[in-house]
């Protein structure tokens, strides 16, 4: 039986917290000119995780709420940004927040968005919005086609994940965004962004993924060679690019 989705990252938390990327600059610029969000918005972020895009929020200047019901990931953020004066962090899953009606400016979901119940959580979130308040919903998708590395990486996912298609399908598109926001969509961008990765840090990516065996697994040790041979084969002076298309959504909720 799959491993319930808060839980699936239980194990791989360090690995998540050191070697997933962040975003790219162009997001935030995206998202306070050309949408307008003042710096010092309240921000609730649900399904934040190790607190990847958290960080990214505070070093900003908003004060970030976040939402993480992992709690070992949780805990992994509570350690990285519990020096930031406007951080907090409440266990609580996407659907069902906690939060005061009408008490946050903002609502941000990265990464995590494909894994929350969508109806419940655009119910959630409309409520913890003030009047005018905005969602942004944004995420890294691999370009699976962009290069002889992303090509046979991809050929390892589907060769070695667990429950890999399943999984990868859950991303949406511009489409689904556009039926989850309704009229209310306002902006869509799309940013390119990539990791230079050394062997040790493109291992480690690997390893943050939920669905790729772990030490014990019989599959874990062929992947790694594989992953070896995929990286002597293509790296440049030492290092690949891991590349991602950037994707964010912006809008209010009715």
């Amino acid at each position: 039986m799959p491993l319930d989705s808060t839980q699936r990252f239980s194990n791989r938390v360090a690995d998540y917290a050191r070697y997933r990327p962040s975003y790219p600059a162009e997001l935030l610029a995206f998202l306070h000119e050309m949408c307008a969000i003042p710096t010092h918005a309240r921000v609730a972020d649900v399904g934040a995780g190790t607190g990847i895009s958290s960080k990214l929020l505070l070093d900003a200047g908003h004060p970030v709420i976040a939402i993480e019901p992992n709690a070992a990931m949780r805990q992994a953020a509570e350690q990285w940004l519990s020096g930031y004066p406007g951080y907090t962090s409440i266990a609580a899953p996407a659907e069902q927040t906690t939060l005061p009606d009408a008490s946050v400016e903002l609502v941000t979901a990265a990464q995590a968005f494909h894994w929350f119940d969508h109806n419940r959580a655009h119910r959630e979130f409309a409520r913890i919005l003030c009047p005018g308040g905005l969602v942004a919903i944004f995420w890294n998708i691999r370009l699976l086609d962009s290069s002889d590395f992303m090509r046979g990486y991809e050929t390892l996912m589907r060769t070695y994940g667990v429950d890999y298609s399943a999984v990868a399908e859950r991303y949406s598109d511009d489409a689904d965004m556009q039926d989850w926001f309704g009229a209310g969509l306002r902006h869509i961008g799309h940013f390119h962004y990539a990791q230079k990765l050394d062997f040790d840090s493109l291992r480690g990516r690997l390893l943050s993924t939920s669905y790729i065996p772990l030490a014990g697994d019989p599959n874990y040790e062929p992947m790694l060679q594989a992953l070896k041979s995929l990286f002597d084969a293509t790296a440049q002076k030492g290092c690949i690019n891991f590349e991602y298309d950037t994707r964010i959504y912006v809008g209010s909720l009715g």
